[in-house]
């Protein structure tokens, strides 16, 4: 994952094909894969399929379904994505999750619960990059309510 950090995506993708071919049963690698180029919004189909993978090994795993969620709301499924991240949520309530249910949730035109949501969030880890990025990207102030 540094070398996702450092811009270095052939890296981490190198890696995690290294650690499927070796361990095909390894849900992490999967996930981890798909997740970043869902992050990056590239190559969204094969994000898509690679999570998908992930979570038929590991069905209730919190990270996988965030990761689901999150690359079904790239692929433009609101739907989707919110199903899958309120399971995610539920399972482990962590703030990256937190924050990534009150986009889905922001864009779909349901604003009290996105900010309700990433209230949660800053309430565990207020210094978190992902939610000060994201709040930003949406030009939102939290205030208190």
């Amino acid at each position: 994952m540094t070398a996702d950090k450092l811009g270095r995506i052939d890296v981490l993708e190198n890696a995690m094909r290294s650690v499927i071919r070796a361990r095909p049963d390894n849900a992490q690698a999967y996930n981890a894969l798909g997740y970043t180029l869902a992050d990056r919004n590239e190559r969204l189909d094969e994000a898509k399929a690679l999570i998908e993978k992930a979570n038929a090994l590991s069905p209730d795993d919190a990270s996988i379904l965030d990761s689901l969620g999150w690359v079904q709301y790239r692929l433009g499924n609101n739907g989707d994505a919110l199903a899958a991240l309120e399971r995610a949520y539920k399972l482990r309530n962590d703030a990256e999750i937190a924050v990534h249910l009150g986009e889905v949730l922001w864009v779909s035109g349901r604003s009290a619960e996105a900010e309700k949501t990433w209230r949660e969030a800053s309430a565990k880890e207020p210094q978190n990059a992902v939610l000060v990025q994201t709040l930003a990207r949406f030009n939102v102030t939290m205030g208190k309510r």
